[in-house]
């Protein structure tokens, strides 16, 4: 899906790292959320709440689970699984640009 329709975005941009990564709500009729973000080269930690998607629209990063033993290579056109509750790293080369899905 390219773009959303009959959404509501939240102005206010959430600012990460100093403004390494940034990223915009995006609530829709049924409740569900997402964010819209870009994230600068670098290393960030990141917790969730409940279960996310990460679909990786341009860029690329490597990502693990905290603790984890491998880093897994993920490009554009690509997402992976984050489970609730938890902690995952990623090692970010170039911008990129992603959209957060949050799973009820």
């Amino acid at each position: 899906m390219s773009e959303f329709k009959n959404v509501t975005v939240v102005k206010k941009a959430n600012i990460y790292f100093g403004g390494q990564v940034a990223s915009h709500t995006v609530l829709f009729a049924d409740g569900t959320k997402k964010t819209l973000g870009i994230m600068q080269a670098g290393e960030y930690e990141f917790s969730t709440g409940t279960a996310e998607i990460m679909e990786i629209l341009s860029g690329e990063l490597e990502w693990q689970m905290k603790g984890g033993q491998e880093w897994k290579k993920i490009v554009g056109g690509e997402a992976f699984d984050v489970p609730a509750n938890s902690v995952f790293l990623m090692k970010v080369p170039v911008v990129t640009d992603y959209c957060c899905s949050f799973v009820a």
